[in-house]
């Protein structure tokens, strides 16, 4: 992580009593694949970063947060006993958490802070779940005495999401934010919440995302619009196969049955979700195997399924994966909900320098902006810093 305390705790002086409080960080994620798959019961396999956010904060003595976004330069202020909350975007994400956190019991108190994150926005990293990880993992340190387990936490962001912001995301992005283990990936089953650590240190090749700095908008229709694709074909076969509770259980097969009553948009994106089912597994099977090539080979596969079934993709990244393939890197994709963001790639040690290059050349020439290249490093979950 670039961002120390410092950056955040010179601010938290400034902007407050000039005294100081708790500094807690949580990271951003990748995810290596699975895409869409977390709101359909399946499986993911994201690892933290290191990059992520950092957040000061000291307890006021009132009902009142106070709250400032270095990043923004934006400051707001809400109690915590109005429903309503904050107007501000950044705000509710808070609010939401505290909210939350207050429901599990946790005698949540008013609370000066200041945080700011080094998790590209828009660059399908969640910044947003950084930002609720680090708040709940705060204020169950504060004032729950860390009684909250970490899956509940992770799941005090997603309600966030869902409550107080309007994207109906699955749990994964804050799942990961906040069990992150430096040097692991992590294969979350959705469904049961069971998860295992994957050590990660890739012999010979290096994780890269490009960043095409076309941002994406998660909240609101297309985002939300696939969730729902996805339970009306899951509806339909549910009512031919009772035992199909979801695009989890489901086969190609039975996709196939419930054709004539689903809309081929529909079936698109429910194919698109039953294969990706399978590609998390054969990656898993894969890198237990040492075997990259195969899991580049998914990577690509999965692209396609997001630009030309599940519909996320955009020219831009497209064009990322095309140059990717040209320059024989062994696996690229979109990665996080699409719309814009980053490609994931999974490049040869000898091809990087040269990959590197040639795609900041090309997306320039053809884009007119340079794209940014970020480096993965595995990083830790949700902590207290000091």
């Amino acid at each position: 992580m670039k961002l120390t305390i410092d950056d955040v705790r010179s601010r938290f002086q400034k902007h407050f009593d000039g005294t100081t409080g708790s500094v807690y960080a949580s990271p951003g994620r990748i995810n290596l694949i699975g895409e869409h798959t977390d709101y359909n019961n399946g499986f993911v396999f994201p690892g933290a970063v290191q990059q992520g956010m950092i957040a000061e904060i000291k307890p006021n003595g009132t009902r009142t947060v106070r709250a400032y976004s270095i990043d923004l330069k934006d400051y707001t202020e809400f109690s915590l006993d109005d429903p309503a909350g904050p107007s501000a975007s950044w705000a509710r994400y808070i609010f939401g958490v505290c909210r939350e956190m207050m429901e599990l019991g946790v005698p949540v108190e008013g609370f000066n802070t200041a945080f700011a994150g080094d998790v590209p926005l828009g660059a399908g990293m969640s910044s947003s779940a950084a930002l609720e990880s680090v708040y709940a993992f705060a204020l169950n340190d504060i004032w729950g005495e860390n009684k909250i387990e970490k899956m509940e936490l992770a799941r005090v962001g997603q309600r966030t999401e869902h409550k107080y912001v309007g994207c109906n995301c699955g749990i994964m992005d804050q799942f990961a934010s906040v069990h992150g283990k430096a040097g692991s990936l992590m294969r979350l089953d959705c469904r049961s919440g069971e998860f295992e650590y994957f050590p990660f240190n890739p012999k010979g090749y290096k994780l890269v995302l490009v960043n095409s700095q076309v941002k994406h908008e998660l909240v609101g229709s297309p985002y939300n619009d696939r969730r729902r694709s996805c339970e009306r074909v899951a509806e339909a076969i549910h009512k031919l196969h009772p035992e199909v509770e979801s695009l989890r259980d489901a086969s190609y097969e039975q996709l196939d049955e419930v054709r004539g009553q689903v809309s081929e948009e529909d079936a698109l994106r429910a194919h698109y979700v039953i294969g990706e089912r399978e590609r998390v597994l054969t990656v898993c099977d894969a890198l237990e195997k040492g075997d990259y090539e195969t899991v580049g080979k998914m990577m690509y596969e999965t692209h396609e399924g997001l630009s030309k079934e599940y519909e996320v993709s955009c020219e831009e990244l497209d064009y990322l994966n095309d140059v990717a393939r040209e320059e024989g890197v062994t696996g690229s994709r979109i990665m996080g909900g699409g719309f814009g963001g980053c490609t994931i790639n999974l490049v040869a040690d000898e091809l990087y320098d040269n990959f590197c290059k040639v795609v900041k050349e090309k997306f320039t020439a053809k884009f007119g902006k340079e794209p940014i290249i970020i480096d993965v490093v595995i990083g830790d979950g949700a902590r207290k810093l000091c």
